[in-house]
């Protein structure tokens, strides 16, 4: 099919984006990314943006509070949720090997407003999470430097510490890591594979060491007795309590999908690898390798540190914040909690580099399809990054970072990246039937089936989270909405081709 003479299907705000000429804007020189990641490269980004923050303490919080032992069978559901998703994105980014992740798909298959629409969702989602985790590290490092005797002066410490008011920590980490994006992707890949190297090295320590503290009687009852979860009301239940009455339960076999909702989260961040599709030397090959890899080697790391932390301490008396490095302190070993506290630290700085990769690839992507000013689709002439957009949203994340308490907004990087997931799996039955002549070096197996399963099970967990979450999603879609009208439309390309060819 010539794109010159069929750009796009469809008219106004449902015009779709072929397949062909996603791929043909990428070879613009001006406007085109260097090559240079492997598979390898690939993985290790996906390991590195997942492991983060769950792993150290999410683990224990669900085990106490939702599923006892049985927090290792959440993990498995948790990640077959994931795996849904993640032959549906590994479909579309070998099919489609251009910057932007989710939005890109959904331009090829659904349309220019709903590819608006994922895209406002995603540069969202992945400020905030920058953001989010941003502060979470630099809480680490300050309990670091508390060990030491250095102490931060308390204005310097953040809005969540008494007195404080700016998180100098949190700004410096952003700002090196935006510097560090634009020189280029290779050096963002080196630096990332070393600090998973540390991560993962620490989180294996965490597992082989553990196994000789674990006590047997610690895993009985494996699955406790459900009882009833207190959710609350209004704006804090959950929107599937407030719209069907249901009342999730704690424990139980229940319990154990209940905490799958909130483990899930844990997961968040293999989507992430897609949006560098158009940086990869062999997307078609690499892509569904460096997903699917990422997601299963953190799956088993998952599972197999929920074994560890229930069986050396009773889930009952486990810590919530930090219920890993707790064990052992509890097990009388406490050089290891150390060593724990400095993983996490070490570890959140590749999230934090990646989720910032992630929302300049989409930003850098809308912008090139003029649905953003062009300004920001130009790349640096010598390093072949996109720079503009990487400065612009570096410098805004570190400011948010440094002066904002913005814990209570995490619940939207959630809720936007199932967005995701329901979009991308739609996007896949549309294009096996609008487009089956496209060649797919990956193949999303049993579709319908899988795509069906990957919609029903991200809504679910969607509606599993509270209602306050919705409302400021809601809102923040609706502000995108309007942008879209006021600017995006009328400075498409897409349309500007499409009116060119009516002439």
């Amino acid at each position: 099919m010539s794109t010159e003479t069929d750009p796009a299907r469809g008219n106004g705000m449902f015009r779709t984006k072929t397949v062909e000429q996603s791929i043909q804007d990428t070879e613009e020189p001006e406007h085109a990314l260097k090559k240079s990641l492997s598979a390898w490269d690939l993985t290790v980004f996906g390991v590195g943006v997942i492991i983060g923050t769950g792993i150290f303490v999410l683990t224990g919080k669900v085990a106490k509070e939702n599923a006892g032992p049985a927090t290792a069978l959440a993990f498995v559901a948790a990640g077959i949720v994931c795996a849904l998703a993640a032959l549906c994105y590994a479909e579309f980014a070998s099919t489609v090997p251009v910057a932007g992740s989710a939005y890109t798909f959904a331009y090829a298959s659904l349309g220019e407003l709903p590819a608006w629409i994922i895209g406002w969702d995603l540069v969202l989602e992945f400020a905030l999470g920058t953001a989010v985790v941003a502060v979470g590290w630099s809480g680490y490092v300050r309990s670091l430097m508390d060990n030491v005797a250095w102490h931060l002066p308390a204005w310097l410490q953040g809005p969540d510490v008494p007195g404080g008011t700016f998180d100098i920590l949190a700004f410096l980490l952003v700002l090196v890591l935006t510097a560090i994006l634009v020189v280029g992707m290779k050096l963002s890949a080196r630096i990332t594979a070393l600090v998973v190297a540390i991560k993962v090295t620490v989180v294996m320590i965490v597992i082989v060491a553990g196994l000789f503290f674990i006590v047997g009687e610690n895993y009985s009852p494996f699955i406790p007795e459900a009882v009833d979860q207190q959710a609350g009301g209004g704006w804090d239940a959950p929107l599937v309590q407030t719209i069907f009455g249901y009342q999730p339960t704690n424990f139980g076999v229940m319990g154990i999908f209940t905490a799958a909702s909130v483990v899930f989260f844990a997961f968040i961040g293999f989507d992430v690898v897609a949006t560098a599709a158009e940086e990869t030397k062999l997307p078609q090959r690499d892509m569904p390798r460096g997903i699917l890899g990422s997601l299963l080697i953190c799956t088993v790391l998952y599972v197999a540190v929920s074994l560890v932390v229930t069986g050396m301490q009773h889930y009952t008396e486990l810590s919530v914040s930090a219920p890993l490095a707790d064990a052992f302190k509890a097990s009388g070993h406490p050089f290891y909690a150390g060593v724990i506290s400095f993983g996490a630290a070490v570890g959140l700085t590749t999230v934090c580099l990646i989720l910032l990769l992630g929302q300049t690839r989409v930003f850098f992507a809308m912008s090139r399809d003029g649905l953003l000013p062009r300004f920001f689709s130009v790349t640096h002439p010598r390093f072949r990054t996109p720079y503009r957009p990487t400065i612009l949203l570096g410098v805004v994340i570190a400011i948010v970072a440094g002066f904002t308490s913005i814990n209570e907004l995490a619940t939207l990087v959630n809720i936007g990246t199932l967005f995701a997931f329901v979009i991308v799996a739609t996007g896949v039955l549309i294009l096996r039937r609008s487009r089956p002549d496209l060649h797919r070096a990956f193949r999303t197996p049993l579709v319908p089936l899988v795509p069906i399963l990957s919609i029903a099970a991200s809504v679910w967990l969607m509606l599993n989270l509270p209602v306050e979450t919705w409302f400021r999603f809601a809102v923040w879609m609706a502000i995108g909405i309007v942008v879209y009208f006021l600017y995006g439309r009328g400075h498409s390309r897409l349309g500007g081709r499409n009116a060119a060819l009516k002439r």
